[in-house]
């Protein structure tokens, strides 16, 4: 038996228009369908966190390079401090090569550091007699490496002359004699009564 040919083309249009009115079906019952108020309030709160996320992605970005910047800042000044350093460090030696009676070895500005705490420690109106009794160029040195409130205390115990005199070496950066040649010997400590 043969099928006509009209039936069979009947047959596939009635198929393709029933597959085309379901497709249009579910597309419009997809849009139409009302957005709920918790679909809404769901829908905001992606948006809000999304928006939330890349502000957060900006700022880590932004302080990423913050700290980039300021790490190729600290290693420059890095490298400039250590080349004044090393530069410094030349001029000094070249300085202190013929014998700069300025510049103390290593073992002595240990044992000038070290009696400065000695005498940091002491009582001023005690360590005021026995500090007196050095030479002035060991004041000078010791004076120097101490903390300033407690050379001022010492100072104050001391007697006015050779507070004077220690206070003018501070000054001027190192001990120096007067006109008539040797350092001025220093005078007993006067008591201070505390």
């Amino acid at each position: 038996m043969r099928i006509p040919f009209l039936l069979l083309t009947a047959v596939a249009a009635t198929v393709g228009a029933v597959a085309n009115g379901v497709d249009a079906a579910v597309a419009v019952g997809e849009s139409a369908v009302p957005k709920t108020r918790l679909g809404s309030q769901i829908e905001g709160e992606l948006n809000d966190a999304q928006r939330k996320e890349a502000e957060r992605r900006r700022a880590l970005d932004l302080r990423e390079q913050a700290l980039k910047a300021a790490r190729l800042r600290l290693q420059r000044q890095q490298k400039e401090a250590e080349a004044k350093a090393a530069a410094e460090g030349k001029a000094v030696a070249e300085a202190g090569a013929p014998g700069a009676p300025d510049a103390a070895p290593p073992a002595e500005e240990k044992r000038y550091s070290d009696l400065a705490r000695i005498f940091q420690a002491m009582k001023p109106a005690k360590a005021a007699p026995v500090f007196e009794k050095l030479s002035p160029d060991v004041q000078f040195q010791v004076a120097q490496r101490m903390r300033e409130r407690n050379a001022a205390l010492m100072m104050q115990a001391m007697s006015p002359d050779a507070a004077a005199t220690l206070g003018m070496a501070l000054a001027r950066g190192g001990m120096t004699s007067p006109k008539g040649g040797a350092a001025t010997p220093a005078k007993p400590a006067r008591s201070v009564s505390r």
